[in-house]
């Protein structure tokens, strides 16, 4: 591979995310926000590698005997392309030698992260685990995807939305259903997250700007495919599914639901509703 497709720093480390094969651990926690990294390490017994560089923050250590890393990724699918295809890079490439290695190594890859409902049976301080994700943001369409779509649901959502020709096709992904058995329990809801290219416009909010379609949102919360219903937007999980499905890797989202957008409320204590789905999904982890 050309030093300009596979660009690593001057101590050997992927460039962007500033990791050596050694440093991370094949159970791997995503996190957004770098602050947001302590907080799930903060309960770890020890700590054995950390870096951070730009917004991309990792920590490695150990759980109650569990190895896992924790990676901050920053906001929207485009870092995402970033992080899970440098992670991939890690274990599936021979960095000395620009080779794939013959053989593969499959990272597990739990996102936990901060979402909005859509629908008003879904309430506030709730955990919801994305069981599809709908990519409506575009950076997927740069892979061959024709593999891991799901054409039935996506068609169906075109003409429910009357979704604008010029805007990229949505995509349907599906998480790790290994993934899923481990982590889910009675207390979860589950649905379909929506994955938008960015917070205001593509998401329907207006301040200044007026956005093109008024009543997408409403559109999008309408939507039912034989019960699988539009449940929460946020920026990444897609993205995450449909890279770690492409490369061979296992990957869940969990939300914690902190908005509830059909019914115009925010929770009172988002930093309690991150920090309880964190210990919840640590818990499972290790079980």
């Amino acid at each position: 591979m050309k030093d300009s497709e596979l660009i690593l720093n001057d101590d050997g480390s992927i460039y962007h995310l500033n990791l050596k094969p050694e440093n991370i651990s094949n159970d791997i926690i995503f996190v957004g926000d770098p602050e947001r990294v302590d907080k799930v390490t903060q309960h770890f017994d020890s700590i054995e590698f950390s870096t951070h560089k730009r917004e991309f923050k990792t920590t490695t250590g150990i759980y109650k005997n569990k190895r896992i890393s924790v990676i901050s990724t920053g906001i929207g699918a485009d870092n995402i392309d970033i992080v899970l295809n440098e992670l991939d890079a890690l274990v599936n490439i021979n960095l000395q030698t620009r080779t794939i290695k013959k053989n593969h190594t499959a990272l597990n890859i739990i996102r936990i992260g901060t979402s909005g409902s859509l629908q008003k049976d879904i309430p506030i301080d709730s955990f919801l685990m994305s069981t599809y994700a709908l990519d409506i943001n575009g950076m997927l369409r740069s892979y061959p995807t024709e593999t891991i779509s799901h054409p039935e649901i996506e068609n169906a959502f075109v003409k429910h939305t009357q979704w604008d020709e010029k805007k990229s096709y949505p995509l349907v992904i599906t998480n790790s259903k290994v993934l899923e058995s481990k982590i889910t329990s009675d207390i979860i809801f589950k649905g379909m997250t929506a994955t938008a290219g960015g917070f205001y416009g593509p998401q329907g909010r207006s301040l200044r700007l007026a956005v093109k379609d008024p009543k997408l949102n409403t559109k999008i919360d309408t939507f039912d495919y034989k019960g699988i219903k539009v449940t929460n937007l946020e920026m990444e999980t897609s993205a995450i599914f449909g890279l770690a499905k492409l490369l061979g890797h296992q990957a869940c989202s969990m939300n914690a639901i902190i908005a509830n957008r059909a019914l115009g409320k925010f929770s009172k204590n988002p930093n309690q509703v991150i920090g309880d789905l964190i210990l919840y999904t640590l818990e499972k982890l290790v079980k």
